[in-house]
């Protein structure tokens, strides 16, 4: 890092010059011509040298003064005596002069004149310090804010030495308080047909563990405060530390097991860098519920910007078999949906069966169960269920039940209600200017929470462990009115878990199969969803021109399509699934264009948390389905994206390499 010092080898040059200069004398009797060359050459090589020496110490005085005018030091001395360390260097960095307290501080009293600055603030440079204002700089075991000005042909370079500040500031900031909020996410489940002996075992020792885990490894203390929730006080150093090893108290909580061989399971919200106790415990709170809105079996750790980190979260979810929730949305939505003028439902972009079949199953709660008007916000042109949406058309009952987002913009008044299905980010509804438009929201989704989810939402009805958002909005019309769903609205809902389950491969719960059996009760039909689901044989062959493309890295397949078509996402979605079927594939990606976006349509079958992987990209899902769109981008740059990735975070995302 250091230059060689021009006045300190100047003299070696010097001699240099002066030994061929008697060298040419030696030759004058041999060799004329050669005589003539080397004292040439001599002479030369002295020019040059006593030239450059002369223009160096020149340049030197030149920064010299020039340094002193900056600092205002009429005399040498006292610019010797001043109190910080300084440095005055040449247009390249060299230093050309240092004042004592940089002797001191820096070479130990040698001169360091012809050293390079660079040498003693690596790996910040010249150019850093000269364009902010204060640049932390550590030398030896010393801590220095550095300054920097131009001064006419160099620079000057002052240090603060704040050393015992910065250790201060760090104590302080290792040592701050931060709260934690603890969840035992399957208490019920594991202990519902056990006994109390049992019950009680598998309570003391998630306990146990959590107790330890806060005592020896986060150097705090664990309180009870409900059954099955728990406050841990500690401080920022230990969850760092704790960060370091990807918080293990998730594994050690998950290798106990109940009689059902149902592993436990702890969420853990943690609020970091609050400025008291109350806003970490309050950060910690909002956390616990993001991580438990993502499905359970992981920890957020809220930052101080708002921002999340997440850990774990690789269990599929466990579900809630008690319905007292349902029931009470179900009523508490009713209530909203009476007091309001007119109901307006919105699901996601790109909307699917899903998406519109949960939609049609509200508008027939609130249409035909409250008797109140409602409409479905949707862009026809950039749905894919437009199978499902023909089956509507030109039918005298459904009149109007579809409007474009203008028209719901036109309609909507401050009594105006929206119900959001299928989606809770904000960023991904039909209409954001319509969701904007309308200050009382319904949120119904299954995904896993996203940080930048809607806030202002009256009724945020999030259940990650549900199959589907058709699901979901199957239960609560059996509470609002049951007898509300005829056969072709029962056939949409049963259309939109179809979708999501995989033909009830994927996902499927208890309550899936009760939700499907009150719609096939009210007439759903099996055969009418199969044809909803067949293609055109253009989107056969390009879904196995897909299939046939891919290529397996890493146990994940990832197909690209460097084409589009109009059904280019029915089939990368369906390309996706099949990928699953090839042998020794835990994932599998399609990455395709559409528009001026790159998406990508992510599957796996419960081994990869695809949601985890996709959220690199801004994406979001599930833990077996996720996508994303990535603009400004081809395909080919996606994928390499993807597989760095993959390099990266395919262990943490992975059950069987976590």
């Amino acid at each position: 890092m250091r230059k060689r010092r021009i006045w300190t080898t100047s003299p070696v040059y010097y001699a240099m010059a002066a030994a061929m200069l008697v060298m040419a004398c030696l030759s004058f009797r041999g060799n004329k011509i050669l005589f003539a060359a080397e004292l040439t050459a001599a002479v030369l090589a002295a020019v040059a040298v006593v030239v450059t020496d002369l223009h160096y110490r020149v340049h030197i005085q030149t920064a010299l003064r020039a340094a002193r005018r900056v600092l205002s030091a009429e005399e040498e001395r006292d610019f010797d005596q001043f109190a910080l360390p300084v440095a005055v260097l040449g247009n390249l960095g060299d230093i050309v002069w240092t004042n004592a307290r940089f002797r001191e501080l820096f070479t130990e009293d040698a001169d360091g004149r012809g050293d390079n600055i660079a040498a003693y603030i690596y790996p910040k440079t010249l150019r850093q310090i000269l364009s902010e204002s204060g640049t932390a700089v550590t030398f030896g075991d010393r801590e220095f804010t550095a300054y920097g000005l131009r001064a006419g042909g160099g620079s000057v370079v002052y240090f603060v030495d704040d050393t015992y500040y910065k250790q201060i500031h760090r104590e302080f900031r290792d040592r701050r308080t931060v709260v934690a909020l603890i969840s035992f996410d399957n208490r019920e489940e594991l202990t519902r047909d056990a006994d109390g002996s049992e019950e009680s075992r598998i309570t003391a020792e998630v306990e146990a563990v959590l107790r330890t885990w806060a005592n020896d490894t986060m150097g705090g203390f664990l309180r009870l405060l409900t059954n099955g929730r728990y406050l841990l006080i500690t401080d920022d150093q230990h969850v760092e530390e704790a960060k370091a090893k990807r918080f293990a108290v998730l594994d050690s909580v998950r290798a106990i097991k109940g009689e059902n061989n149902m592993s436990a399971t702890v969420s853990i919200g943690i609020g970091r860098g609050a400025a008291t106790a109350v806003k970490s415990e309050l950060h910690a709170r909002h956390a616990l519920d993001m991580a438990l809105g993502r499905g359970g079996d992981q920890v957020a750790v809220r930052l101080p910007d708002g921002t999340y980190e997440f850990f774990g979260g690789l269990s599929k979810g466990v579900e809630k078999r008690d319905k007292v929730r349902t029931r009470v949305i179900a009523a508490t939505l009713s209530d909203h949906i009476k007091s309001s003028d007119r109901v307006f439902i919105m699901g996601h972009t790109n909307s699917d069966l899903d998406s519109v079949g949960s939609a049609v199953g509200m508008w027939a709660a609130v249409t035909k169960g409250l008797e109140c008007r409602a409409s479905i916000v949707i862009d026809r042109g950039r749905s894919l269920a437009t199978s499902l949406i023909n089956t509507f058309d030109h039918q005298a009952e459904y009149e109007d039940m579809f409007i474009t987002p203008q028209e719901a913009q036109d309609l909507c008044t401050q009594r105006s209600l929206l119900i959001v299905v299928d989606t809770h980010s904000m960023t991904f509804v039909e209409s954001p200017e319509v969701l904007k438009a309308i200050p009382r929201v319904v949120v119904i989704d299954h995904h896993r929470m996203v940080v930048a989810h809607i806030q202002n939402a009256i009724i945020f009805y999030h259940e990650p462990y549900a199959s589907s958002a058709s699901e979901m909005v199957a239960e609560l019309v059996q509470y609002i009115n049951g007898a509300a769903l005829n056969k072709r609205e029962a056939t949409a809902l049963l259309a939109g878990i179809m979708l999501d389950t995989k033909n009830f491969v994927l996902k499927t719960g208890v309550r899936t199969f009760e939700a499907s059996a009150y719609l096939k009760r009210r007439g759903a039909d099996t055969v009418e969803v199969k044809k909803m689901f067949s293609n055109s044989l253009d989107t056969y062959k390009e879904r196995s021109q897909l299939v046939a493309g891919a290529e397996v890295y890493k146990g994940c397949a990832i197909a690209c399509s460097n084409w589009e078509f109009p059904n280019i996402r029915i089939a990368a979605a369906q390309a996706a699934d099949e990928l699953l079927s090839i042998q020794n594939v835990r994932a599998s990606f399609v990455i395709f264009r559409a528009g001026n976006e790159t998406n990508i349509s992510a599957r796996s079958l419960g081994d990869v948390n695809v949601q985890v992987l996709l959220e690199e990209f801004g994406g979001g899902g599930h833990l077996t389905m996720a996508g994303a769109q990535v603009k400004n981008s081809t395909t080919n740059d996606v994928r390499k994206a993807l597989v760095r990735v993959l390099d990266s975070k395919l262990a943490q995302a992975s059950k069987f390499e976590n």
